[in-house]
């Protein structure tokens, strides 16, 4: 079996679209015959804290579904303290450092960006070993933080950033890019640059025969994932109106909004909003698949992002309500997957949650059907490794 190795900041027992993504990957090389070893910091993520299985570790090697995981020291925070969360970075960028430079590598490593200064660093390193560097892009940083408000044009930091984006991409043997749009930006930088766009298709499909819907519930609209700024849900339990419609709303995740969340919801009881916290991922599938309609929104449209969650849920034949923007807009609109909203627009969200709390509960069945249908032709991650693999990439 030929070897290769990834490097990603996030892996399971993690939860979350990077963990998940960065598995998926594993596991379907691994499928096509390849040895992988994953390197990611011990486990901590969301919360900013090791796993209890890893307190007390400083160097952990696992077999995880057949997946050679190599785990190493961080020092974890999700303080709002800046120097606690440039220390978390920095630890784990140095212990990563000391080990591609001290470690016999395979020929070829997928690097995960963001974040930069990983991806920076695992490329300098890589490319003076001369490996093969498939660098794989899921948002275009430092670009969404400027989107995001959460770095200024032309300060220092900014620099620092476009320095690292520059060189990934100059240096990396191949990128592929979650979408078009980050595929046009590295080839408006780089014209030359070998780029394949790679989508973050889950490795879950439902049985059309399992869909179900339940009659004697309102229709209940869900989000589920990270409560984080860019995904803005504290704003949505604000200016949603739902209270006189057959809809209920579901939230599901942990993030830096949970608190601010629960004591809105606390403050709020008749707004038929319902916070359920963090579920374990199998029994939350399990749970999504009972519900009838996603909300995957997005605080403000930021290029180059595709929520992975619209693959996830039309994968479980769940409709799409999609409030987030950009290129997500084309997919949904163009599988026929759901409902698309302009991008903080309160006023179309609110008319459009009117029109759908009007559906009978066979029509909803039927358009969960498509949607699996769609998916499952459509959106096949086993094909596009394969695809993939063909031309030379992995």
């Amino acid at each position: 079996m030929e070897e290769i190795l990834i490097i990603s900041n996030y892996y399971p027992p993690e939860k979350g679209a990077a963990a998940n993504r960065i598995e998926q990957l594993a596991m379907q090389l691994h499928r096509n015959k390849y040895a992988v070893t994953v390197v990611c910091p011990l486990a901590n993520y969301p919360k900013g804290k090791l796993f209890p299985e890893y307190k007390e570790k400083f160097f952990v090697t696992e077999i995880l579904k057949e997946i050679t995981v190599k785990r190493l020291w961080i020092y974890p925070s999700n303080s709002k303290n800046v120097l606690k969360r440039i220390l978390s970075i920095f630890s784990f960028s140095f212990m990563l450092f000391f080990y591609l430079l001290l470690k016999k590598t395979p020929k070829k490593v997928v690097v995960q960006s963001p974040p930069l200064l990983l991806s920076f660093l695992s490329v300098a390193l890589l490319s003076l070993k001369q490996k093969k560097i498939i660098l794989n892009v899921s948002d275009l940083w430092p670009l969404a933080a400027i989107e995001l408000n959460a770095l200024k044009t032309n300060s220092f930091s900014h620099k620092i950033s476009l320095f690292f984006e520059q060189f990934i991409y100059k240096k990396a043997s191949i990128v592929l890019g979650q979408s078009n749009e980050i595929l046009n930006h590295i080839h408006r930088l780089f014209p030359k640059k070998e780029c394949y766009l790679y989508r973050n298709f889950p490795n879950h499909s439902l049985n059309k025969g399992v869909l179900k819907i339940d009659e004697s519930q309102p229709i209940r609209l869900f989000y589920a994932g990270l409560l984080g700024v860019a995904q803005g849900i504290i704003e949505v339990c604000e200016q949603i109106e739902i209270e006189n419609l057959n809809i209920e709303f579901h939230i599901f995740g942990e993030g830096a909004e949970k608190i601010q969340i629960e004591n809105y919801l606390q403050s709020n009881p008749s707004k038929k909003i319902f916070f359920h916290g963090m579920l374990e991922r199998g029994y939350l599938i399990s749970k999504l698949t009972s519900l009838d309609i996603a909300l995957v929104p997005l605080k403000k449209r930021i290029y180059g992002s595709v929520p992975s969650k619209l693959f996830e849920y039309s994968a479980l034949g769940v409709p799409i309500l999609y409030f987030g923007g950009g290129e997500g807009e084309d997919i949904v609109t163009e599988n026929n997957l759901g409902w698309v909203v302009p991008v903080e627009d309160y006023d179309s969200l609110n008319k459009t949650l009117i029109k759908i709390s009007k559906l009978q509960k066979e029509q909803l069945f039927e358009i969960k059907k498509q949607v699996l249908e769609r998916a499952q032709s459509n959106f096949n991650l086993a094909l596009q490794i394969e695809k993939l693999i063909k031309n030379n990439v992995f």
